[in-house]
């Protein structure tokens, strides 16, 4: 199978940085794929779960991740999130913190920016303890 270069940077480091199979995001519109040789585009990641596959594994590997940037140009794929973490990195605990705290601010009164960066905590705290839930036993 053809491969492509693949790197996933979040804000405090490399995620990954290598060959890559596949790689399927979460897009606005649904679950997308990219494939080696694929058309150039730029596109904007959802919160939620990336997965991809490295040559020589029949599993994909798994990064749980915030909103960002996906952009394909001459078989190279570069993702620009806020965070990324391996579901078994995650802490259920602070997750769950994270949710509650994000739940009670948008209770309180806030102007539309305070409430969509509220409403953004809570999605990615939520993504967190899925991402945990489905890949830790």
């Amino acid at each position: 199978m053809n491969t492509f270069s693949l790197k996933i940077i979040a804000c405090d480091k490399v995620f990954y940085d290598g060959e890559c199979e596949m790689v399927i995001f979460p897009g606005y519109d649904g679950e997308m794929a990219v494939l080696a040789n694929h058309e150039q585009m730029t596109t904007a990641i959802e919160v939620g779960e990336i997965r991809f596959r490295v040559p020589g594994e029949q599993d994909y590997r798994v990064a749980i991740v915030s909103d960002g940037l996906l952009k394909v140009d001459h078989n190279k794929v570069d993702i620009l999130v806020y965070s990324a973490e391996r579901p078994e990195d995650i802490d259920a605990f602070r997750a769950e913190a994270a949710a509650e705290r994000a739940r009670e601010q948008m209770q309180q009164k806030q102007s539309i920016v305070e409430y969509h960066v509220s409403r953004s905590s809570l999605a990615r705290a939520m993504a967190r303890l899925r991402g945990r839930d489905k890949y830790i036993s």
